[in-house]
């Protein structure tokens, strides 16, 4: 009998921790490894480029450099505000919009920047790799695009308003004081 009357009376919410890693709000859990590979691909690529010792014509590979690396740091930020409580502290309220536009400039970026290092490498079996690793990366980056496309839909398309066809706004329903 003194059970019943002390029974639990609060229930654990699992989405209260600080790092909710693939089940988040922007984050499913496909979504969530997507980004991971992300950071992983772009910060090899990085690394890659990094130990490249030298170069005929540096542009493509200083250009290839810049890329991946803010790839890398970018991508990494932004998966952690994703994946944790700390996206709500920020004052955004349009992250999936941010997510999307900056995951498909960085995945056009990537394609730009591994086209242009591969036609204007010196053919060193590092440079080659650091190439091999930044099309996979922007293979994530795609991949990652057609998911959030397949979950979230378009983010370009505006959300349907309900429209008072130019005349006054409907009465409200029920009132908020009483007396009808």
């Amino acid at each position: 009998m003194a059970n019943d009357v002390y029974s639990p009376t609060t229930v654990s919410d699992p989405k209260s921790s600080f790092f909710l890693g693939s089940g988040s709000q922007f984050l499913d859990k496909v979504r969530f490894p997507l980004k991971v590979s992300e950071v992983l691909l772009s910060l090899v690529a990085f690394a890659l480029e990094e130990s490249v010792s030298s170069c005929s014509s540096c542009h493509s590979l200083y250009f290839f450099e810049f890329v991946s690396c803010t790839a890398f740091l970018f991508t990494l930020l932004l998966l952690i505000l994703l994946a944790t409580t700390l996206h709500s502290k920020v004052g955004l309220s349009c992250w999936p919009k941010v997510d999307f536009f900056y995951t498909a400039a960085i995945a056009a970026l990537l394609l730009l920047s591994s086209i242009m290092f591969a036609s204007g490498n010196d053919g060193t079996s590092v440079e080659t790799v650091a190439v091999v690793f930044g099309f996979l990366a922007m293979a994530a980056f795609c991949a990652d695009l057609v998911f959030f496309l397949k979950v979230n839909g378009n983010p370009l398309r505006r959300q349907a308003t309900p429209t008072t066809n130019g005349g006054p706004a409907p009465p409200e329903a029920e009132k908020l004081n009483g007396a009808p």
